[in-house]
Parts: structure tokens; C-alpha cells; sequence
């Protein structure tokens, strides 16, 4: 399976989903507490970008766009951070 694939794969069925469920988390306990503070919002902002930066990579993937080795560098990295997160809890 070519880079490619897996970090389609990756985005599409892992990392989009987590922000999605992140996302939810935000709202629901902006909906319990009937308020938005400043840090939330910052989250929700930055969550929402970094969503939409990687629907931008999958549109690359999708037009072919993007080389198998910039695939494998942001895949890379996607799983590092994931790691360095695993570690952290």
C-alpha cells in the first residue's frame, strides 16, 4: 500500500473522525455549561482549521496533486504525534 493510500486512509478513518469527536465534546459541554469560554472557543477554532487543512490534503490526494513522499512525510508525522499523545496519558 502506497503512502498515499495509508494517509488517505488514516485521515479519512482516524484523525476526521477524532476531531469530529472532539469537536462534539467541546459543544456538549458548551451546551451543559450554557456558555463558551475564551479557551473553548480558541479549541474549537483551532480544531476546525486543522479539519479543514487535512480535507485540503485528502482534495490533493483525490486530484492527485500530491507525491507518495509528501504523503509519507505527513504521515509520519501524523503517527508520531499520535504516539508523543499516547505517551503523554
Amino acid at each position: 500500500m502506497s503512502y498515499t493510500q495509508k494517509l488517505e486512509e488514516l485521515l479519512t478513518k482516524q484523525v476526521i473522525p477524532d476531531i469530529d469527536d472532539a469537536l462534539d465534546e467541546i459543544f456538549e459541554q458548551i451546551a451543559d455549561e450554557k456558555n463558551a469560554n475564551d479557551e473553548q472557543k480558541e479549541e474549537i477554532e483551532e480544531l476546525r482549521e486543522f479539519k479543514s487543512d487535512l480535507k485540503d490534503v485528502l482534495d490533493d490526494i483525490m486530484s492527485g496533486e500530491i507525491e507518495d513522499n509528501e504523503c509519507e512525510e505527513i504521515y509520519n508525522d501524523i503517527i508520531s504525534a499520535q504516539q508523543s499523545e499516547d505517551e503523554e496519558e
